[in-house]
């Protein structure tokens, strides 16, 4: 995918250097040590320093305005540990699927997916920012699936540069969010490839769909792609284990096609069951109902 050179702020730059820096001497560490030493780093540093603790906890405020602050703390931390995490196993993409080459996958989506590469049926999978989202891309890659991918480009255009050539490496290929974006997207499921979507964040252009019990703007985009290619649904997802090192995967049943925003509501009530069994591994750090929040 060409790119054309990154332009952005001195403190951009910066601050990728900073980041990549970090990243390839981590890199340089046994895998057990540099997932570790990154969640802390993160968890401890990074968060602090740049307001992702205080926007977790404020998050959380939001949602659960009767729960103690030590808890809220103890959530808001873990949240930062697992996001450090996240992205350092992300960056070895070699890593990451030798890791997952024998994972094991639960949950009837995947019988649905087999089929549907048998049959050439388009698939349009969906996700969230919880746990290590990757993970259960990289275990069906292992399985043959290429399944490319409509990503948000990240605010530091030095960062994002190596960050989406990143995600290609796992499977590519990537797309921008947008329409320019999308329509690539949908050409690569119409060939017969699979998609994926992380639908959590803040869109300001989206529907005001109730999420953990406060409007959220969800885009629709996903359930737009699946109802325009006659593509199958489906949701899955990763829950880091208490080792902090390997996941269960699992894929749900494809979601019946109705409407766009109907079909929004039920991948986000999926994700809410997840988040309410493990409210530490959803990163709490975006601004998800307010960018003000």
């Amino acid at each position: 995918m060409a790119q054309a050179k990154p332009t952005g702020t001195w403190q951009d730059w910066v601050f990728d250097r900073i980041l990549r820096g970090l990243i390839g001497t981590a890199l340089a560490l046994p895998w057990s040590l540099r997932v570790r030493f990154i969640g802390w780093f993160v968890r401890r540093i990074l968060a602090p320093m740049v307001g992702y603790r205080d926007r977790a906890m404020a998050n959380l405020a939001y949602i659960y305005p009767d729960m103690p602050e030590t808890r809220r703390r103890q959530i808001a931390d873990a949240v930062a540990d697992n996001a450090g995490r996240t992205m350092i196993e992300n960056y070895d993409t070699q890593g990451l699927l030798e890791r997952t080459k024998d994972q094991v996958i639960s949950g009837p989506g995947l019988a649905a997916l087999e089929q549907a590469r048998a049959e050439g049926r388009p698939v349009m999978m969906v996700t969230a920012h919880f746990a290590n989202f990757e993970v259960p891309r990289a275990a069906l890659v292992n399985r043959g699936f290429q399944i490319g991918g409509l990503y948000r480009p990240l605010s530091n255009p030095y960062f994002n540069a190596h960050y989406a050539k990143n995600m290609e490496r796992l499977s590519g290929p990537v797309f921008p969010q947008g329409a320019q974006g999308t329509m690539g997207l949908v050409r690569h499921i119409l060939k017969g490839g699979m998609g994926v979507l992380l639908f959590d964040i803040y869109a300001a252009g989206g529907r005001p769909i109730s999420f953990l019990g406060k409007p959220a703007m969800t885009q629709t985009s996903a359930a737009d792609i699946a109802l325009r290619t006659k593509a199958l649904l489906i949701p899955f997802f990763a829950i880091r284990r208490a080792d902090g090192l390997t996941f269960d995967v699992q894929i749900d049943a494809p979601i019946e096609h109705t409407t766009a925003e109907r079909m929004t509501r039920e991948m986000t009530e999926r994700l809410e069951e997840r988040i309410k069994d493990h409210p530490e591994q959803w990163f709490w750090i975006h601004r998800r109902w307010s960018k003000t929040l």
